[in-house]
């Protein structure tokens, strides 16, 4: 929720920052000085009337309000507000609220209504407001249009020369749809302004040439941009060959960027000077910020906050810089003298070192580059920001990311869901995890690469396998199958590639692995090849090629890399290792089978993804989110009522303190019982004798209850019987980088021990829960393993696809345990449910739009 202690930055339809928060008391001077602003067909539009000026009674009634029935965000561009939205609750208790925005000229047709809108409609719905109402002037078509385009079901009234709008507020798929829509727009213009600028500002660059400020404006002017380049100096005429002025704006050029290699005591003065030259963003790869302590943190917020302000974006600090390959701009505002040779590939790199290295060792590779940025300290643009950028950036094909840490985890798995299927995303990122929140466990790696999967993300593990991987994309076509030829002229490298695809999954296709021979000819070995890229048992090729032995062939000049078939014809990738000779350009090379095999592996795994549907959030009956927010009420939750909420019947069980008391609460449930020890996790421990089954009778069940209790303690819980089945495990808990996930796996010590679970992220669609039943390493036991009965599989999915519903709506809900939930031909038991609760999980992929 926006507060007056929390302004937000949030983006326009063009690119450029501002600021919302609350009205104070103390905006009034601001309120008239934008009212002297506005034009008198806006102040018509708004009010009705002329209005030429604000009466004091008015003002105070614009800027006092209760945040709660009557609400106003200001818009702020620098140290000016531009705009108001306000809302205004139509009676006490009323569900129904006028709602009603004015912009300034300046400002109007660039998505400030929208945001607005948004933002009031966020706010409102927590007070119990779930209309809005509005009036409307015909003339007023930009306002009209806020509200008809927001996807909203609005209700249109003409009467008395005005429009009356009625539409509800709550989110629908429908206004979720248009508001990412516009999202997206706006954070890949944001992106664009950074990467095509018309002109450059340059700050930090010595006369003496020496330095990292003289070394950046070499590189830009060496690598040829095509856009004005403006050295900023405060005494020096010249700089680099090239006219110096003291101030961007004395130059007269339209500059768009600024990059920044100054001390940070400086960054705020060149904020100021950027912003008057009309600068849209900033490069500061100035360090001495968030990466040198406390002190360098707060100068870092100041430098983002004092750019928002002014309606920059910032790349950086401490970073490595920016480059885009485009030969209509020819951006190199990098620390790397030369780049990589233009390309389809786009990168991102949030460390500037490593990002030295990745752009020599693309050029080795010979990975031709679309775009380049080096985040640093990522104080404002992230790898986000860049996919929602490539996403339609018709020079970009492939987008490969190296990340050290998820800003916002969610809306990045969301981001490469959506972008995945029409480019290929591959992330290089640790699998190392901090603790979990609160007492929950932290994901281990198979968990995480589980997640990655999920959202179509190919992820590595080493620099060198993102070069793989994205030349293997950058020039093969997607294997249709995981069925591989291995054709060569050795015996061994043919063996090891055989065995490194069965390592990766991957089938060896009938027939294969070819071995031609060490002393076949080129010709020969250009025919295998061909025939195997023919085979329509064949997805993809992978050729091997080892020097032969002197003596060994007639013609020991003959080019066998000219063998290598032609992916653009066959269309099956081709993947190579040759020990001798220079393969030609096109075809991925690597210097040993078992690193093409893998990249080819990685590739198969995104292409199967592709040609799974994608999935949906399917509707649910039985599910009331304000009866789950009831449910966790602040002396204490009730997981039985909040379950109940999400459709979600647990077996019901009686504590017990005595044998009388469990006799009493068997009787009251139905015999037979079972009796098991309270403690959560002994609930379920029938292999310690924790549990006793099938008692029929108050006697069996006194027997029971003093044998177990001198073990185990006197408390018990008492519950009736259910049929048996398979015991499985539902978990949910708060992962620290990928938020709430949804764990499911068998019960049972041994497959606790080996960590057999399945995890996916929320919100879970069809088939994210069909995945989490089939992919546990037992999941044959709910199949019907050894001629067994299959159990009900859709009532498992239901079940996940309600917890996954309970986590996405209930962030106070930290961690969860259905353990176990019984499965069986004619469905499923919940035998006990464990929920913990706290604090307001921060969900940063949901709400209004923000920076």
């Amino acid at each position: 929720m926006t507060t007056v202690e929390q302004p937000l930055d949030v983006l326009l339809s063009d690119g450029t920052t501002v600021q919302l928060r609350q009205i104070r008391p103390d905006d009034a001077a601001a309120i008239v000085a934008m009212h002297a602003r506005f034009s008198e067909r806006t102040r018509y539009l708004r009010y009705f009337s002329p209005y030429p000026r604000i009466p004091e009674r008015d003002l105070q009634r614009f800027v006092v309000v209760d945040h709660r029935d009557r609400e106003a965000f200001v818009v702020l561009a620098g140290d000016r507000i531009v705009a108001v939205g306000r809302y205004e609750r139509l009676g006490p208790g009323s569900p129904e609220a006028e709602v009603a925005f004015v912009v300034e000229d300046a400002y109007q047709g660039r998505g400030i209504g929208s945001v607005l809108l948004e933002h009031l409609a966020d706010a409102a719905r927590r007070y119990g407001i779930v209309h809005f109402v509005a009036e409307v002037l015909p003339a007023n078509g930009a306002m009209l249009r806020v509200f008809s385009d927001f996807g909203y079901q609005v209700q249109r009234q003409y009467a008395d020369g005005v429009v009356h709008l009625n539409f509800p507020i709550a989110p629908t798929e429908a206004t979720l749809e248009v508001q990412r829509g516009r999202e997206h727009r706006t954070e890949a213009r944001s992106i664009a302004r950074l990467l095509a600028p018309r002109g450059i500002a340059v700050y930090g660059a010595s006369t003496t040439g020496q330095g990292v400020g003289a070394a950046l404006l070499g590189h830009l002017r060496d690598g040829g941009f095509t856009g004005a380049l403006v050295p900023v100096h405060p005494t020096a005429a010249t700089v680099a060959g090239l006219p110096a002025y003291p101030s961007a704006a004395d130059a007269g050029e339209a500059v768009d960027l600024a990059v920044v290699a100054v001390a940070p005591e400086a960054v705020t003065e060149v904020v100021a000077d950027a912003a008057k030259a009309g600068a849209h963003g900033l490069v500061v790869v100035s360090a001495g910020f968030a990466e040198s302590g406390p002190a360098g943190a707060a100068a870092q917020r100041a430098l983002v906050r004092a750019a928002h302000l002014a309606g920059m974006r910032v790349v950086g600090p401490n970073c490595l810089g920016v480059a885009n390959t485009d030969p209509a701009v020819r951006l190199n505002a990098t620390l790397a003298p030369v780049l990589p040779a233009p390309g389809r590939v786009g990168v991102f790199s949030q460390s500037g070192a490593f990002g030295v290295a990745l752009l020599a060792e693309a050029s080795r590779r010979g990975l031709g580059l679309s775009s380049f940025v080096s985040a640093g300290n990522r104080a404002d643009v992230s790898g986000n920001d860049l996919l929602q950028y490539w996403q339609d950036d018709p020079g970009t094909d492939v987008i490969t990311l190296y990340l050290e840490t998820f800003g916002n985890p969610r809306k990045f798995a969301r981001l490469a869901r959506r972008i995945g299927r029409s480019k290929p995303v591959v992330a290089l990122a640790s699998l190392a995890r901090p603790p979990g929140v609160g007492d929950a466990p932290a994901l281990d790696a198979a968990a995480v690469s589980a997640l990655f999967a999920q959202s179509g993300v190919i992820r590595v593990d080493t620099v060198a396998e993102l070069l793989d991987v994205g030349v293997l994309l950058a020039h093969q076509p997607l294997p249709a199958g995981r069925r591989v030829a291995v054709v060569g002229n050795s015996s061994a490298l043919t063996g090891l590639a055989a065995t490194a695809c069965a390592a990766q999954g991957l089938t060896v296709a009938d027939g294969y692995p070819h071995d031609v021979g060490p002393r076949a000819t080129a010709a020969a070995y250009a025919g295998a090849l061909a025939a195997s890229a023919a085979d329509e048992r064949v997805d993809a090729v992978v050729a091997v090629f080892a020097p032969p032995l002197p003596g060994q062939l007639t013609d020991p000049e003959a080019d066998f890399t000219a063998a290598l078939p032609d992916a653009r014809t066959t269309g099956k990738p081709v993947v190579a290792t040759f020990l001798a000779g220079r393969v030609p350009a096109g075809v991925p090379a690597y210097p040993s089978v078992e690193e093409a095999v893998r990249a080819l592996a990685r590739v198969t795994a995104y292409a199967d993804w592709l040609r799974r549907p994608p999935g949906v959030l399917p509707e649910l009956d039985r599910v009331d989110r304000v009866a789950g927010q009831s449910a966790l009420r602040p002396e204490g939750a009730d997981p039985a009522a909040l379950l109940r909420a999400y459709g979600i019947d647990v077996v019901e069980s009686a504590p017990a303190g005595s044998a009388d008391e469990a006799v009493a609460a068997a009787e009251r449930l139905g015999w037979p019982v079972a009796l098991k020890a309270a403690a959560p996790g002994l609930r379920h421990r029938l292999d310690l004798g924790a549990v006793r089954l099938d008692l029929a009778d108050a006697a069996a069940l006194r027997r029971a209850y003093a044998e177990t209790a001198p073990v185990f303690g006197p408390e018990v819980l008492v519950q009736p019987m259910v049929p048996p089945g398979v015991a499985c495990v539902v978990e949910l808990v708060e992962d620290p980088a990928f938020g709430p996930v949804v764990g499911f796996g068998l019960g049972g010590v041994a497959t606790e021990l080996l960590g057999d679970r399945a995890w996916r992220a929320v919100p879970l669609t069809d088939r994210d829960a069909a995945e989490l039943v089939d992919e546990p390493r037992a999941a044959p036991l709910l199949r019907g393993h050894r001629g067994a009965a299959p159990v009900d599989r859709d009532a498992l999915v239901d079940l996940l696809l309600r917890v996954g519903r309970l986590a996405d709506e209930q962030p106070r809900v930290r961690s969860l345990s259905l353990n176990p939930v019984l499965a069986r031909p004619d469905g499923i038991s919940v035998l006990h449910a464990t929920v913990r609760t706290g604090a307001e999980a921060p969900r940063p992929d949901t709400g209004p739009r923000r920076l």
